[in-house]
């Protein structure tokens, strides 16, 4: 009996979590926005992953070719006979224009997305692990367990997360590391007020009492019956997340923080362009535009992801 009851439990955490999922996608998938939304972010992902390939391989056998080789151009090939040209069909590399410095946008731009979808997964997945464990912990445990770890996050969500980054940031001397580590201290309490809202519901739920009658494993107790139950919701919003940071990382490059020249980033080439306008106004645009469809591929997911969890979701 002891048997029976613990596979019971744990097909309601592992095997339910997963029919849930696909059957998330399925219902995203009837919908004309979410499916716009999925082929951008695939798109833009699908391309990060490649180019990010081959940018580190580049940097293990110490050739930069092997950077820009998936390039129309090379990005750092400066060359003042073609500085700013405007966007032309003659070739992909010129698709975009030039910048002042003579250099393909539209290359450089492809080199940067790595970067940002670096930033983001980064970010949110942290975010997520470290949310979850005081969150759940804080639902769970309750009193003052509870009370230490809420004071503590809201005392971080009373901050503006972009201030507080920069200022963590500078004193780092406001280098790539140094603003991965900002974001990752001003995003994660977000998450623990999710994971803790979830498991208040989730831990009086039959299958967690039963789970703690039958003596599982606290680990097991912790991921499969609190985590899997809980995740749903913050997945959804994890979805608007990405974009979140992105938005958040590129205002940062926009600012000049955490950018290492010559390394392009799509916030920077955008900031970089403003004093050209209006006249050479594909500097500027083309950077801030791509920034614009990400995010909004990535709204257009997490935010059907929301109405679907919303709409059908049973634990």
């Amino acid at each position: 009996m002891t048997t029976e009851v613990k596979t019971g439990l744990q097909v309601s955490g592992v095997a339910r979590a997963r029919s849930r999922f696909f059957d998330y996608i399925r219902q995203m998938s009837r919908d004309k926005s979410a499916i716009l939304g999925m082929v951008i972010v695939g798109l833009f992902l699908l391309w990060a992953l490649i180019q990010g390939i081959m940018e580190v391989l580049s940097g293990f056998f110490h050739d930069p070719r092997l950077g820009y080789a998936l390039l129309p151009s090379n990005p750092f090939k400066i060359d003042f006979a073609d500085e700013l040209l405007p966007p032309s069909h003659s070739s992909l590399a010129m698709l975009f224009g030039t910048n002042a410095l003579g250099e393909s946008i539209l290359s450089r731009m492809l080199y940067a997305m790595p970067r940002d979808a670096f930033v983001s997964l980064v970010i949110v997945l942290v975010a997520i692990v470290i949310g979850a464990l005081l969150g759940i912990t804080a639902g769970y445990r309750g009193g003052w367990v509870d009370t230490i770890i809420m004071r503590i996050t809201d005392t971080f969500l009373s901050l503006p997360a972009l201030v507080l980054v920069i200022a963590i940031s500078i004193p780092l001397k406001a280098s790539f590391s140094s603003v991965l580590i900002g974001l990752t201290i001003v995003w994660w309490p977000t998450y623990a007020r999710f994971f803790r809202a979830q498991t208040l519901q989730v831990k009086a739920r039959d299958y967690v009492e039963s789970a703690k009658l039958y003596n599982v494993k606290p680990w097991a107790l912790f991921f499969r019956y609190l985590f899997l139950n809980s995740v749903d919701p913050v997945i959804a919003y994890a979805a608007l997340d990405f974009g979140n940071v992105i938005l958040t990382y590129s205002t940062l490059a926009f600012l000049g923080i955490g950018i290492t020249t010559p390394i392009p980033e799509l916030g920077s080439m955008a900031s970089n362009g403003l004093g050209y306008l209006p006249g050479d106004w594909w500097y500027s645009l083309f950077p801030g535009l791509a920034i614009l469809i990400i995010v909004v591929g990535f709204v257009l997911v997490g935010d059907r992801f929301q109405d679907v969890i919303n709409n059908r979701i049973e634990y």
